[in-house]
C-alpha cells in the first residue's frame, strides 16, 4: 500500500467531517449524514482521479457504524412507544395499507419507467427503512449507485418540502428551521462499554442467525430486545450518531462512481414521481382518517409522510403535536417496511 493509499481513508473522513460542518451551517436537512454523502458523490463522480486507482472505503469501518446506526433504530422501540396503542389502532392499521400501496406505487415507477432491474426497483421503492433498504439491496445485487440514489431523494424531498409547505401555511418555520430539537442531553462515557458490547452481540447475533442486511438488522433487534425487557436503556450518544451518519454518508457517496448528470436527472424525475404519489396515498389516508382518530390532518399527514423520523417529530413539535404520536407511526412504518424485505428477501434476491 502506497503513503498515498494509506492516507486517503483520514483524509475522506476529515472532508466529510468538514461538509458535514458546513451543512449543519447552511440549515441542509440531514446535515451530518447527506453533507458527507454529497461531497463524496461530488468527489466520485466530478473528480473521480483524486482517489488512488482502486481505492476502496474499509469495509471493516462501515460496519462499525452500521451497527451504531442500527442501535439507534432499535433504542426507539421502547414500551412508552405503544402505551396508548389501543386508541391507535385505526391509524397504525391504515400502516399496513399505505407500506403496501406505496410500495407498489413505487415498484411499478421505477420497474417500468426508470427500466431498473427487479432488485434495484424493489429497494428503491420501500417508504422507508433507508439504512435496511441499502443494505439489504447490496446483499440481493442491486444496482447501489441508483438504489442510493432513489433512497436518498426520497428522504430529501419529503425531509425538505413538507417542512417548507408547512410553514408556508403557517407562517412559521417547523422542524429543525424552527429551532428544534430531540436531544435528551449529554450521556456519560461510562455508558459507552454497554453501547459497544450490544453492538457486537448484534453484529455477531445477525452473522449466526443469517439475517438479511445482519450488520444493521442484528444490533437493531438486541437494542429493541434490551428496550421492550427493560434490561438495558440504551441511550445512544448525539456525537455518536452524528459520526455514524458522517462515515456512512462518506462510504456511500463514494458509490456513485460512474453516475452521470443525465442518470442523476433521470433519477430526480422519477423520485419526484414516487414522492408525489406517496404524499398523496398518505393525504387521502389522513383525510379518511381525521374524524376517526380526532388528530388535526397536518399532524396525520407527518405521520405517514415517508420521511426522516427525527425531522417529521420536531415539525410535530413545532405544531405543537405529540411527538411520540408521530414517531410511533414512523417506527411502526419501518417495522413494518423491514418485515416486507425479510419475507421477500431470498426471492428478491433470486430474480
Amino acid at each position: 500500500m502506497t503513503l498515498r493509499a494509506a492516507l486517503t481513508t483520514p483524509a475522506l473522513i476529515a472532508i466529510a467531517a468538514l461538509a458535514a460542518f458546513v451543512a449543519v451551517r447552511i440549515g441542509l436537512p440531514l446535515p451530518y449524514l447527506l453533507g458527507p454523502l454529497l461531497a463524496a458523490a461530488l468527489l466520485a463522480t466530478a473528480l473521480p482521479n483524486t482517489l488512488p486507482q482502486g481505492y476502496a472505503f474499509p469495509g471493516w469501518l462501515r460496519m462499525i457504524f452500521i451497527a451504531m446506526i442500527g442501535l439507534m433504530i432499535g433504542a426507539q422501540v421502547t414500551p412508552q412507544l405503544f402505551a396508548n396503542i389501543s386508541r391507535l389502532t385505526a391509524s397504525l392499521a391504515a400502516l399496513i395499507l399505505f407500506v403496501i400501496t406505496a410500495l407498489s406505487w413505487n415498484y411499478s415507477i421505477f420497474r417500468r419507467l426508470g427500466g431498473y432491474d427487479r432488485a434495484t426497483a424493489f429497494y428503491s421503492s420501500t417508504p422507508g427503512g433507508l439504512y435496511e433498504s441499502i443494505a439489504m439491496g447490496e446483499e440481493a445485487g442491486a444496482d447501489m449507485p441508483r438504489l442510493i440514489l432513489q433512497q436518498f431523494l426520497r428522504v430529501i424531498l419529503v425531509v425538505t418540502f413538507l417542512p417548507i409547505g408547512l410553514s408556508l401555511w403557517l407562517g412559521a418555520p417547523v422542524g429543525s428551521a424552527g429551532g428544534m430539537t430531540l436531544s435528551h442531553g449529554p450521556v456519560p462515557l461510562s455508558a459507552l462499554p454497554g453501547i459497544f458490547l450490544a453492538g457486537i452481540s448484534g453484529l455477531i447475533a445477525g452473522r449466526i442467525l443469517r439475517f438479511p442486511a445482519g450488520q444493521l438488522t442484528g444490533p437493531l433487534t438486541v437494542a429493541a430486545m434490551l428496550s421492550l425487557t427493560g434490561w438495558i436503556t440504551l441511550d445512544i450518544p448525539q456525537w455518536l450518531v452524528n459520526m455514524a451518519q458522517i462515515i456512512i454518508g462518506l462510504a456511500l457517496g463514494l458509490r456513485f462512481t460512474g453516475l452521470g448528470r443525465a442518470l442523476i436527472l433521470r433519477g430526480l424525475g422519477l423520485a419526484i414521481l414516487s414522492v408525489g404519489g406517496m404524499m398523496g396515498i398518505a393525504a387521502t389516508i389522513a383525510l379518511i382518517l381525521r374524524p376517526i382518530s380526532g388528530e388535526d390532518f397536518d399532524v396525520l399527514l407527518i405521520s405517514f409522510a415517508p420521511g426522516g423520523v427525527t425531522e417529521m417529530a420536531l415539525v410535530a413539535l413545532s405544531l405543537k403535536a405529540n411527538p411520540a404520536f408521530v414517531t410511533l407511526h414512523h417506527i411502526t412504518r419501518i417495522l413494518l417496511t423491514v418485515l416486507c424485505m425479510l419475507l421477500t428477501a431470498r426471492r428478491v434476491r433470486q430474480l
